[in-house]
This record gives C-alpha cells, structure tokens and sequence, in this order.
C-alpha cells in the first residue's frame, strides 16, 4: 500500500495581519494585512500618507501596533526594539543607505555587531580584524563586486554603497531585506543594477520588499504589488495581472479610481 503526502502550504516569511496604528487624532493605519514569501521581491507602493514607512516601522519594531500581530515564518512575535527585529532576519536599507561615510566597507558591514576575540576569560577584548576582513570579501564576492575591504566608503558610488548596505544585512542571515527607495541615490539606468541584486537576493533564498514611488522599478523587480492608499490596503496583485495605470489610479483615487481603469 503506498502512501502519497500532499505538499505542504508556504508559510510566508512575515505576516501583518489585522495591524491599526494611531497618532493622537491620525489614524496611520487600519486594518492592514501584509505578508512576503520567501524568496519574493514584494512591491509596496503608495504616495507618501499612505502609510507605508509606519508599515514598516512596525514590522521592524520601531513602532508597537495598537491593535494586530506579526507573524516570522508562522511564528506570533512581539518586537520591543528594532534590535530584536533584526536578531530575526529583518533587515532595513534605509534611502541614504546609513552608512557611515568615515569608516571602511568592513567597519560598515558589521558595524554595532563587531567580531570579538577574546583573552583571559573575557577580560582582554580585541577586534578580530581578520575574521571580519575574510568575511566581507565573501559578503562583495555573492553580491559581485570585489573591492579592497579596507575602502572607506566616501570612495564609492551610489550604486556601490547599496551593494555594502545590502552585504550587512546578508553577513547577518537576513531573511527579509527592505529596501526604501533603493534607486533614489542612484545615477539614471540603475534599474537593471537593482534587478540584479534582487534576483541575488532571491538566489539565497532572501525575500525583498521594495518600496518605491517610481512604478517602472517596481515592475521591472517585483513579483506581487501592495498598494496603500490613507493607511489602508487598495490593492494586491501579482505582478502580471495587473498595469502601471491600474496601479496608478488605485494610488490616486482608491478602488474607485482602479474600476475606472479596469483593474
């Protein structure tokens, strides 16, 4: 007698379900529900009242929701600091990148988590520079750019730099790496740059939400859209069932305005 199993559902990497968030009299967020698979590139959109950044702020523990939970790979979660967020494999990159422009790409990629070797018990604590050296030319090796570690980051590019921020979240196993407005700091045609990366990030099993106001970009990289209008979901689609305009009118004027353009 054989047996056959039936294949297990996906358990999304993270998921917001049922989040409301107040600020004295503005009600930022209500009702909102919000998950990433693993390995996606999701795209959230929304002008800028619409309540992304506070989305985000709570699934990175800077903010507590009034109302809601957060699930991490099935798993309820209660984040009390951004710190605890992290030591899960949420990771933020923020638009300017938070790199410290003084240091070196090394210092950068595990600044505030620097590796240690330690003497007599703990007593004597010395960097282990060479721990951290080996490990951020592996971190630019499968992201492909190979540069001199000890570059400070002045030095680089703007496409360069979101390569290092994007090394500090993998030297940490993220799971899910958030990118606000990737291509803002970027020279015009670094759509193809962040493709790239996004689909390196999909190769080691690493979800991506991209948040962005430019729709080509999220087209060219996401497979699912989110769209957010006054603290609220409008909208979720794959990728290709859906248009720029149909999502540009759910940003604009709602469900309304998107019956109108067909979607």
């Amino acid at each position: 007698m054989s047996m056959t199993t039936e294949p297990q559902p996906r358990v999304p990497v993270v998921a917001l379900e049922d989040i409301w968030k107040t600020f004295g009299a503005v009600r930022a967020l209500h009702g909102v529900y919000f998950d990433v698979m693993p390995g996606e590139t999701h795209g959230l959109v929304g002008d800028n009242a619409a309540g992304k950044s506070t989305l985000m702020k709570i699934l990175t523990g800077v903010y507590d929701p009034d109302r809601g939970a957060i699930e991490v790979n099935g798993k309820r979660v209660h984040f009390s600091s951004p710190s605890e967020s992290r030591d899960m494999g949420i990771e933020m990159i923020f638009q300017h990148f938070a790199l410290a422009e003084n240091l070196d790409i090394r210092a950068n990629i595990f600044l505030g988590r620097e590796v240690e070797r330690r003497h007599l018990g703990g007593l004597i604590r010395f960097l282990d520079t060479r721990r951290m050296t080996t490990e951020t030319l592996r971190i630019l090796k499968l992201l492909d750019l190979e540069m001199d570690p000890k570059l400070k980051v002045r030095r680089l590019s703007g496409g360069q730099r979101q390569v290092v921020a994007i090394g500090r979240a993998l030297a940490f196993d993220a799971r899910l790496v958030i990118m606000d407005e990737p291509t803002a700091n970027l020279a015009v045609g670094k759509v193809e740059k962040l493709l790239e990366l996004t689909k390196r990030l999909h190769q080691f099993g690493v979800a991506v939400i991209v948040i962005s106001h430019r729709l080509d970009e999220i087209f060219a990289v996401a497979d699912r859209i989110t769209v957010m209008r006054l603290g609220g979901i409008v909208g979720r689609f794959n990728k290709d069932d859906v248009t720029q305009e149909q999502v540009s009118r759910l940003i604009s004027h709602g469900r309304d305005g998107a019956e109108e353009a067909g979607a």
